[in-house]
Parts: structure tokens; sequence; C-alpha cells
């Protein structure tokens, strides 16, 4: 399933949002690798094909240019969401892409049970914690040490309805 998403892309292009496929993954590690100082590798976007809240946003017609990976886990006998990555591609942030993604993968796990979804985000992030904040999510705890360079991870939290 496809679905034109509220935004435009580079030249006012509009994009799309659907499930990952195989064939999006050579250019979501891209975005990976261009987005991140400690990247996924391939075989950890290769694990997470089939889930629901793998969703890549694509510049038409095959353009991908973000994604986010977004699963569930048991906690306490609740669903609990979990965003584990979400980038964009440098050429296609501040156009909506990210805040697109990440309305479609609430609404993925809402739909598949979450009553809550949490995150992981870099102490030192402040434009993906003020993109957080704006969908809800609250600061939870810190996380001394939490990624490979030592920085701290602050863990969010957003109740879904």
């Amino acid at each position: 399933m496809t679905t034109q998403a509220p935004g435009s892309g580079i030249g006012g292009d509009e994009f799309s949002i659907r499930a990952a496929r195989r064939a999006d993954l050579l250019a979501v590690v891209r975005i990976e690798n261009e987005s991140f100082t400690q990247p996924w590798p391939h075989d950890a976007f290769e694990r997470f094909l089939g889930e629901p809240g793998f969703l890549v946003a694509l510049e038409e017609p095959t353009n991908v240019v973000g994604y986010i990976v977004a699963d569930m886990t048991q906690n306490f006998g609740r669903q609990l969401g979990h965003v584990k990555d979400v980038a964009v591609h440098p050429d296609h942030r501040e156009t909506g892409v990210g805040t697109a993604l990440l309305t479609h993968a609430l609404a993925v796990l809402a739909a598949h049970g979450a009553d809550s979804v949490k995150l992981e985000v870099r102490r030192s992030n402040d434009d993906a914690k003020r993109l957080y904040r704006e969908f809800g999510f609250e600061p939870l705890r810190v996380v001394p040490g939490y990624y490979e360079d030592g920085e701290d991870a602050i863990v969010m939290l957003r109740k879904l309805e």
C-alpha cells in the first residue's frame, strides 16, 4: 500500500510512503551512512523487512528520500511500539518527509495494538528531540553511554490514544 504524504519534495514534487522492500535497502543504507556517525549495517535493515513499521518515503517514482524502522514488543503484557531508526536524505530535510514518516509509523503501530511508543535519541540531537516533542513524546530517562561513542541517549515515550 502506498499513500500520498502531506508535504513536498524538492521542486514541490509530492512524495509517497509505503512499506520498505528489498530493492530499497541500498538507498536506505546510503541515507543511513550520510546521516549517522555510527550507521546501521545493511543486514540490520534486512532483518526488519516485512515489519509493518519499516517504511520508506519516495519521491516519485522510486527515489527513496527517507525511512523509518519501528516494531512492536511486549512490555508487561502490553504492546509497546519502538521507533528504532529514522533518517531523511540531507537534500530532503525540512520538507516534511520526517514528519510524514513518523505520522505514518505511529498510525501503523497503533493499528497493530501499541498503546505507547518509545524511542532513543542522542542527547545532542536537538532537531530530532524537537520533532519528537512536537509529536507528544516526553523524556522518560537518560541512558548513560548508550551509543558506541559514549554519548548518552534520552529515552522518550508517547502514549497512543
